[in-house]
C-alpha cells in the first residue's frame, strides 16, 4: 500500500489510515472506508461492520504501522453493554446495527498506519472467577 499527500489548510502533517477487507465462512468483517485522515490533535472514527452466526463473540482492532508488526489496539465483548475505552482509543458497539467503530482522540503521527478490525467466537458463554476453599486436615 502507498501513501501519498493530500493538499490541505492549515498545520500540522496530515495522517493516514487504510482499512483492508476480511471475511471467512463463519463471519465477515467489512471496513468499507478504505482511507481516512486527519491532523494532529484531531479526533478519527474508523468504521467497521460485521456479520456472524456465533452468539458470543470478540471485537477486536488492530493497528499495523509502517513498520510491519502488529499491534494490540482495544476488545469488545459481544454481551458487554458498555462500549471499550483504553486510553485514546475507544468503541462504538452497537450489538443490533453489527457496527463495531473505533474512535481514536488526539491524533499522533505515530497513529499512522493499516486498521483492522477482526472477530473471534468464545468457546464458552461461561467466564468469571472461581473460588476454591481448602478444607483444614483434622
Amino acid at each position: 500500500m502507498e501513501f501519498s499527500s493530500l493538499p490541505h489548510h492549515g498545520d500540522g502533517p496530515i495522517l493516514f489510515f487504510v482499512f483492508p477487507a476480511g471475511s471467512s465462512m463463519a463471519h465477515s468483517i467489512s471496513q468499507d472506508q478504505t482511507e481516512a485522515s486527519g491532523l494532529v490533535g484531531d479526533i478519527l472514527t474508523l468504521p467497521c461492520t460485521y456479520s456472524t452466526s456465533y452468539t458470543y463473540y470478540y471485537l477486536f482492532w488492530y493497528k499495523q504501522p509502517p513498520t510491519g508488526e502488529m499491534i494490540y489496539l482495544i476488545v469488545q465483548g459481544s454481551s458487554v453493554q458498555e462500549n471499550s475505552r483504553t486510553g485514546r482509543y475507544s468503541v462504538s458497539f452497537q450489538k443490533a446495527k453489527k457496527s463495531f467503530s473505533l474512535t481514536i482522540t488526539v491524533l499522533q503521527p505515530e497513529d499512522s498506519g493499516v486498521y483492522f478490525c477482526a472477530l473471534s467466537e468464545v468457546h464458552s458463554e461461561r467466564t468469571g472467577r472461581r473460588t476454591c476453599t481448602k478444607t483444614p486436615e483434622p
